[in-house]
């Protein structure tokens, strides 16, 4: 599902490009059209070379895109561009996209590659999707963490690169704008409830906090390393927040508890999204043990290693496969390989079982895999395609290393047992998911740069559209099944818990990125309508949700979540005009 929105998307903004008359020179002619005007002569397009650099949020270091230039040249004579200019190097990715695009195959079968770059795009985003959701989560405590890595990943890459830092502003503000209109909506029309008061302010009060804070950043041009730094400070306040309240609402139902034993009478209920979520939790831990325990066998046995290690890389439970649709059975055939790759290389601790998931010949295994996973994605490989004097390279090293420590677990351990260390393996497992979804989301943001040069789109709508779309889908599609089973307070308390830590650690570690590479002060050049768009739109969704869920007294209906939906609607309508300049200043 996932998938073919991502895909549905990509076709609407083509059939921008072709209504709009945006187009390159004749295959194999110097003919180089004139952009598109305005009624008053004034150009709706920036000049050549200067189209991304012109967006908002480009940096100072790299305010000119000179690769845009390329789709304004004859087809003949695109590839050697992109091979000589500096700003189609993509260097940081292990693809380069553009000489994908434009030197793989002859002028005439470039629409071609572009698509396969595009189904290559939808891999990734399913790449970013399950790491997050069936590694990640389960190697941190933190659930907002393992839903938003995609979202924070992708920012950061996009800020740390000078020609995509407006994908990264365009997908935390339209993401924003998508969670709390689309997802609320639906949120609302399939469950209509009554959320908890408390919980729903403390999330709208901060989240607008971070927006703000981000929008008079944005209009100053600049952030300093004390404003960054307040960022991952204002999320920790949040963390904290949430926890106070957590334990004060646990206090006071103790409280209640002791004083309705003593006195007999009924146990008031308080209604709180944090009781939700622990009843939820206990419901499934019973459910999951009964149903392990059903299927336990009789009499105990021994499991061969070879057992073992076969059985731990299987991605498929036998007992859930004969109860799925084919649907089902046919996109789990497709993710296959991904899952065998990631079982291979990342490490998964589980509390909740009793042997913590310990897997002693694939858990050794890792100690090979993992770290060579580390030195050969880290930056492209760039690291450990190093050699030593000249002669050792560093992945053989990392290699006989791993080969080393494989050996001494498997020798002291067993495989009934876990050792002492094994918790030591889900830092090991959070690490090499988060090297995942850091490559995944650098090929991600690659490939948007080239289909924003190739089609002349700006880093902005592809992020408000493709790249946020991608990263919020899956959960999006979870927070309604969530609703759908009759909890939605969790679906909109993991709503607004996401979207807050996306904008204040993406931004955050973003920025600071930039500036352990650069200047101490990242400075921003604000041009461009649509930037100001999002921001307006997303401010005017978090006001509109402060001011009309308490009049209608923390009750969402039908009605609200269709006027949700029309919000969005609006805003994207608005925000494509603005794109192709139907709207301009």
């Amino acid at each position: 599902m996932k998938s073919l929105v991502v895909f549905i998307s990509m076709l609407l903004l083509l059939c921008f490009q072709c209504i709009y008359g945006l187009g390159s020179g004749e295959s194999g002619t110097g003919v180089v059209p004139s952009p598109p005007r305005s009624p008053d002569g004034a150009d709706l397009r920036s000049s050549v070379g200067t189209m991304v650099g012109t967006h908002f949020a480009m940096f100072h270091q790299g305010n000119t895109d000179k690769c845009a230039i390329v789709m304004n040249l004859s087809a003949v004579d695109r590839c050697a561009f992109v091979k000589t200019t500096q700003d189609c190097s993509m260097e940081e990715s292990f693809i380069n996209y553009l000489k994908m695009t434009f030197c793989l195959l002859p002028p005439d079968l470039t629409p071609l590659t572009i698509t396969l770059c595009i189904i290559w795009l939808l891999f990734l985003f399913i790449v970013l999707g399950l790491t997050a959701s069936k590694f990640v989560c389960q190697g941190v405590t933190f659930l907002a963490l393992g839903n938003g890595a995609p979202d924070v990943f992708s920012a950061t890459v996009a800020f740390s690169r000078p020609h995509t830092a407006g994908l990264a502003i365009g997908a935390l503000f339209g993401a924003g704008i998508f969670v709390t209109t689309v997802v609320a909506g639906a949120v609302s029309l399939v469950k209509p409830f009554t959320v908890a008061s408390r919980p729903f302010l403390r999330d709208v009060i901060f989240y607008m906090a971070a927006v703000f804070w981000t929008v008079v950043i944005l209009y100053r041009g600049t952030i300093s390393l004390g404003e960054t730094l307040g960022y991952l400070g204002l999320y920790v306040v949040y963390v904290i927040t949430v926890i106070t309240s957590a334990y004060i609402y646990s206090h006071q139902k103790h409280s209640a508890t002791r004083s309705s034993i003593q006195s007999s009478t009924h146990v008031p209920e308080f209604q709180s999204s944090e009781s939700d979520d622990e009843a939820i939790l206990i419901s499934n831990s019973s459910i999951q043990e009964d149903y392990d325990s059903e299927y336990c066998p009789l009499l105990p046995y021994c499991e061969s290693t070879s057992t073992i290690l076969l059985s731990s890389l299987n991605p498929v439970d036998s007992r859930i496969w004969r109860r799925k649709s084919w649907r089902w059975r046919a996109i789990k055939i497709l993710k296959m390989p991904l899952e065998v790759l990631l079982l291979l290389t990342v490490p998964v601790v589980d509390p909740d079982k009793e042997d913590r998931n310990w897997r002693r010949p694939l858990n050794c295994l890792h100690l090979i895999t993992a770290p060579l996973v580390c030195v050969l994605t880290f930056r492209s490989g760039e690291y450990g395609m190093y050699r030593i004097e000249d002669q050792f390279p560093v992945w053989a090293l990392t290699l006989l290393f791993g080969l080393f420590l494989s050996a001494i677990v498997f020798l002291t351990t067993t495989n009934n047992h876990p050792p002492p260390y094994h918790s030591l393996f889900s830092l090991l497992g959070f690490v090499v998911s988060a090297i995942w979804i850091s490559a995944a989301a650098l090929e991600v943001v690659s490939i948007l740069h080239m289909l924003g040069v190739v089609f002349s789109l700006s880093n902005n709508l592809l992020g408000l559209t493709l790249l946020a779309w991608g990263n919020s889908i899956g959960d999006s599609f979870s927070d309604v099944t969530i609703a759908r089973q009759g909890y939605p307070q969790m679906a909109i308390s993991a709503c607004f818990g996401g979207i807050i830590f996306n904008m204040l650690i993406g931004v955050g570690i973003g920025c600071l990125m930039q500036m352990f590479n650069n200047e101490p002060v990242v400075t921003f050049v604000p041009a461009g309508l649509l930037t100001w768009v999002l921001a307006g739109s997303l401010g005017l969704s978090l006001v509109l949700s402060f001011i009309l869920v308490p009049l209608r007294c923390f009750h969402m209906g039908r009605s609200h979540g269709i006027f949700l939906l029309l919000f969005y609607t609006v805003f994207l309508l608005v925000a494509l005009l603005t794109e192709f300049g139907f709207i301009h200043t």
